[in-house]
């Protein structure tokens, strides 16, 4: 007797199958300090120690165009490198970033990058990451800018228009041309549920901060910026 999976059960498989296949495409170093396929461990401990962000679910967060020229060219996403609390230093007035601890990226050929961008893009978590969580209207930018930067308090942790704000947390000045929309609201609603133990929190924002926020996120970095 043949046994079918259950559609969701298939779709899964599918899912999982795909990502590790992916993973099997990206140089071995990339997996030394990012997690390519979904870790089992969720533990505080293992956020501590890892080098840098989780990238099992990079096809629902980045954009390819953004992907393959920073592989190319490299900069800083995170002030203070990855995870900050490893890398400061008690400053005249307040703790700063110590370049000698943020180990650069390594940068990669035109070739190399297009190879790992196309790679990195089939990483995908439709659960974590619903299309259509950003519902596409940009038009309260303005009042999200205002969050961000008073009333939400994304600054103290992030850098956000004109590079002003806090260095714990990746600077957002080029989040458009950077994340998905759908990623950077539906991050916004929950961190916790893509790293558990993340030190940024869970707000409990009404879905308008998130739709103002991720609007305003949405342009920055973007030559159609308004």
């Amino acid at each position: 007797m043949k046994y079918k999976l259950p559609l969701a059960s298939a779709v899964l498989t599918v899912a999982l199958l795909s990502g590790a296949h992916a993973a099997d495409k990206l140089d071995a170093s990339c997996a030394s300090c990012h997690a390519l396929t979904k870790p089992t461990d969720t533990s505080l401990e293992r956020l501590m120690s890892r080098k840098g962000p989780d990238l099992w679910y990079a096809g629902s967060k980045f954009n390819a165009d953004w992907l393959v020229a920073w592989l190319q060219d490299p900069k800083p996403i995170r002030p203070a490198g990855y995870p900050y609390f490893k890398t400061i230093m008690e400053g005249p007035e307040h703790d700063v970033p110590d370049p000698s601890k943020i180990t650069p990226h390594p940068k990669l050929t035109k070739a190399a990058a297009e190879s790992a961008a196309a790679a990195l893009m089939t990483l995908k978590a439709p659960d974590l990451v619903p299309a259509g969580t950003f519902k596409g209207d940009t038009g309260g930018a303005r009042m999200g800018a205002l969050a961000f930067t008073k009333l939400r308090g994304c600054v103290t942790c992030h850098q956000g228009e004109n590079g002003q704000g806090g260095f714990s947390g990746p600077e957002l000045t080029d989040a458009g041309a950077r994340l998905q929309p759908d990623f950077i609201a539906a991050y916004t609603i929950d961190p916790q549920k893509f790293d558990p133990h993340i030190w940024m929190p869970t707000l409990s924002l009404k879905d308008q901060d998130i739709q103002r926020i991720t609007a305003y996120l949405s342009i920055q970095g973007r030559g159609d910026k308004k």
